[in-house]
């Protein structure tokens, strides 16, 4: 069944959240981030190719080591919103959102009537009756949080049309596909594109929105808490575990 949101609870009452993106489809592994102490897990099928019913599994392991999972789909697609959300996650991170269109689309997939369009149904997220269908809607619509990622100069350009829409719990840049927005390809450290994501930042401030940074240099995320962002994405697990790996092996050879 649906259970409160540690997340959207930490950020009402202005703690900071951890999470991690995960890239490398294992259930295991998601036990690990959980274990290790993160609040949220962001698992990918934007970019990776998952089976749906690992995904599920992947939902489980995050439940049982108690840690908050949140699925990146592919963009602002109501069917797949609605199968993550079924399948038990608890979040839904939509990229590439360039207007206030998307947004609304992702709003109301998210969200039942009359907040939204999701569409209902009973078994695991229900408790198999042990939750009434009022009781779920309702639970479901306050706890279940929606991450947008802007990551263009259209999303830039729109920003703020994207932030008047109600139901958006969160704002992640994006800033490998915002560096090639901007003609920055692989530069993500470039002043342009570091300009944009505390543009960003700024006008979630301004909409009362949480910004949820990446810091990728030292002194970033000392940065960010200076400005009151309270909510990080601490990188990927692959990479991490790539860089784990390689000092490994550093001292045999």
């Amino acid at each position: 069944m649906l259970t409160l949101n540690k997340v959207k609870t930490a950020i009402n009452q202005g703690r900071e959240v951890v999470g991690l993106m995960n890239s490398v489809p294992l259930p295991m592994l998601i036990e690990m981030i959980g274990y290790a102490g993160f609040d949220f897990v962001i698992l990918d099928i934007e970019h990776l190719l998952r089976d749906p019913s690992e995904l599920q599994h992947a939902i489980r392991a995050a439940q049982c080591a108690d840690i908050v999972p949140f699925v990146r789909v592919p963009g602002a697609i109501p069917y797949l919103i609605k199968q993550a959300l079924d399948a038990g996650a608890m979040g839904i991170v939509v990229p590439q959102v360039n207007n206030k269109q998307e947004a609304q689309i992702a709003v109301d997939a998210c969200r039942y009537p009359p907040l939204g369009t999701r569409g209902i149904t009973g078994g695991v997220n229900t408790g198999f009756g042990r939750l009434t269908i009022d009781e779920y809607i309702t639970s479901a619509n306050e706890e279940i949080m929606l991450m947008l990622m802007i990551e263009s100069q259209q999303g830039l350009d729109n920003l703020d049309d994207i932030l008047s829409v109600s139901g958006i719990n969160m704002i992640l840049e994006g800033a490998l596909d915002l560096a090639v927005s901007l003609g920055q390809p692989q530069s993500v450290h470039h002043p342009e594109v570091q300009a944009a994501i505390e543009y960003i930042a700024e006008r979630c401030q301004a909409h009362q929105v949480p910004f949820c940074a990446i810091p990728r240099a030292e002194g970033q995320l000392e940065k960010w808490r200076e400005k009151g962002i309270r909510q990080f994405v601490a990188g990927q697990d692959r990479g991490i575990l790539s860089r784990a790996l390689k000092a490994q092996l550093s001292p045999y050879k």
